[in-house]
């Protein structure tokens, strides 16, 4: 994530109602598609370099794009915004995406990552085909690439230390100074290249710097480093290198391997793309690389409020046990959206929503939670629970007695029909449905006033039952026998409060996790701590009574629970007739009101 402060981007929130925003990178790719920019390309089958496409046929896609995640972590809902475009554009365009690895820091990369972010990207909607690559895929080509660099006068071995190099770098003002090592020769600089790969040095011993221009005004051009030392296990390679390439010289090479047409990338490295461009030129010059080479085009990261993006901060997060792991429900990451209940419609609409731009704004979370909430709307059918139940006893139903009343499965797909509420002496309703001395405007039960049992009968409340301590044990009501809903008569009784309910004798009790936002300022740690702005209330457990239809629910099904929001059964936790609810989103944002 960017350093920068919340207050260097400019503070807007995206409308939730208003249409898809705008895309200056779809009018870039339809520009490049009809004046044939993106043509003359080859393709072998697989990535190469310019030797082995020499003879190949013409790429059969017109534009080539790339989502290419570190997997050092597991991502995070920052992402969906670059998922979305990248394999939105090949999706709509004709083209490809390729989901590629940039595995080039084995200290901190795993397969458990790998596997987690193909889950993640499967999950969203999107396929990459056989378009799977990693950039170890091509590190023999990307070391054979900084011996020609060598070679040919481009590159040197600088034997100074991390700190030495910081010093000589300079700042913005003053240019940088000259390595003592600039100036060995290439068959200096390759011998010391081929011993840093056989293991000969320890790690920072040496590094592989470019030789651009030590007094560039783009710092970025001050000779970068391109290999390090690293004895370390890869997750793919093992042992079999001890020097890995930096991202900056992997990334650009790995995208002109691949034929990437369209290289996106955010904002942050805008200031990069002069050093991408240079390696991939001087390598075509070389005739290493074929043209017409990938160009990189940036947009503005996703800046949401009430999140923090940062691995770093994500991490600790983990660490430290404030959250249960990168999957819980409240953390940020698609794997926690998941497990919420957010769907990958939800996160296609939120993207089509905000828009692509080049300048840096911040997205409410409201936004992203009102496109899950529009998505489940039309999706969820809808169930009962309560809550935080109290018993409410008919007096005058008879004891015994059971009848059905009818629920739809969803108010506006009479199509799916309905399901039974059986019906009795003893219902569970909410405690908050009941008062003895209400407030004003209050239209639900207390004593002498009546109201509509949702789907059932018109009762009247005559009393309650208190424990010592004054606690509401019981509410006592007596009912209509014609004002079931729709019989006849029902219109006999105006009642302004509707209440749910379900029957004592069939419902079941069940622990309901109730999640919130899991910051409780819009830009956590921006005054403070970042820690010190978490939501103690972030995530509350309540034992529920559930509707019985609940207990068939499968692992992942969402529901609409009735007054209370949109719920998921527990990918993870849920069992065979004993799913476990979370709560994905509330019926309307709590947050602004």
């Amino acid at each position: 994530m960017s350093t920068r402060s919340p207050r260097a981007a400019q503070a807007t929130t995206a409308a939730v109602n208003e249409p898809a925003a705008a895309n200056f990178l779809r009018a870039i790719v339809e520009d490049d598609l009809r004046n044939g920019r993106t043509a003359g390309r080859k393709w072998s089958g697989r990535p190469g370099p310019a030797a082995a496409q020499a003879d190949a046929p013409a790429d059969p896609w017109p534009l080539r794009t790339r989502f290419p995640p570190e997997p050092n972590g597991y991502l995070h809902l920052g992402h969906s915004k670059s998922i979305c475009l990248n394999f939105g554009l090949a999706r709509d365009y004709g083209g490809a995406c390729h989901l590629r690895f940039d595995d080039t820091n084995p200290t901190k990369e795993e397969q458990a990552y790998v596997d987690s972010i193909i889950d993640a990207v499967h999950w969203l909607g999107f396929e990459w085909g056989e378009h799977l690559y990693f950039a170890s895929d091509y590190f023999q080509t990307l070391y054979d690439f900084a011996e020609a660099f060598i070679t040919h006068g481009l590159a040197y071995v600088d034997s100074q230390s991390a700190e030495q190099m910081r010093a000589n770098r300079g700042t913005l003002t003053e240019p940088g100074r000259a390595s003592p090592y600039r100036d060995r020769t290439a068959d200096e600089n390759l011998a010391l290249f081929r011993r840093m790969a056989a293991g000969e040095y320890p790690d920072g011993a040496h590094v592989l710097r470019l030789k651009i221009d030590m007094a560039a005004a783009n710092i970025v051009l001050r000779d970068p480093a391109i290999y390090r030392i690293r004895h370390a296990q890869h997750h793919r390679t093992g042992s079999r290198w001890c020097i890995y390439p930096l991202y900056d010289y992997a990334h650009c090479v790995s995208d002109a391997l691949e034929n990437i047409t369209h290289s996106i990338c955010t904002l942050e490295f805008e200031n990069n793309r002069a050093l991408y461009d240079w390696i991939v030129q001087k390598l075509a010059r070389l005739n290493l690389l074929v043209r017409p080479l990938p160009h990189q085009y940036e947009f503005a990261r996703l800046n949401l409020t009430y999140v923090v993006l940062s691995k770093r901060r994500l991490i600790q997060l983990v660490d430290e046990g404030h959250v249960d792991g990168w999957d819980d429900p409240r953390m940020p990451t698609l794997a926690g959206a998941r497990r919420r209940g957010y769907t990958p419609e939800g996160f296609r609409l939120f993207a089509e929503r905000i828009g692509v731009s080049k300048a840096d704004s911040w997205i409410d979370y409201a936004v992203l939670e009102e496109c899950m909430r529009g998505h489940m709307n039309e999706t969820a059918p809808r169930r009962i629970a309560v809550l935080d139940p109290v018993k409410l006893v008919i007096d005058n139903y008879p004891e015994g007695a059971e009848e059905a009343c009818e629920a739809p499965n969803h108010p506006q797909r009479p199509e799916w029909g309905k399901r039974a509420l059986p019906f009795s002496r003893e219902l569970w309703i909410e405690r908050e449905d009941f008062a003895e001395s209400p407030p004003k405007g209050y239209f639900r039960l207390y004593p002498g006033n009546r109201v509509r049992l949702r789907y059932g009968f018109v009762v009247e409340c005559t009393g309650c039952d208190k424990d010592a301590a004054g606690a509401v044990l019981a509410v006592h009501c007596k009912y209509f026998s014609d004002s079931k809903s729709g019989t006849p008569g029902a219109d006999a009784y105006k009642v302004k409060g509707n209440i749910h309910w379900i029957g004592a004798r069939h419902a079941y009790q069940a622990p309901v996790r109730l999640y919130d936002r899991l910051f409780k300022v819009p830009h956590p740690g921006s005054e403070r701590d970042f820690i010190a702005d978490l939501n103690p209330g972030a995530k509350r457990v309540v034992i529920a009574q559930l509707e019985p239809a609940l207990r068939a629910a499968e692992p992942e099904a969402r529901f609409q629970f009735e007054r209370h929001g949109y719920f998921v059964a527990d990918r993870i936790d849920s069992r065979p007739g004993a799913p476990v609810f979370n709560r994905a989103v509330s019926l309307r944002d709590s947050w602004n009101r």
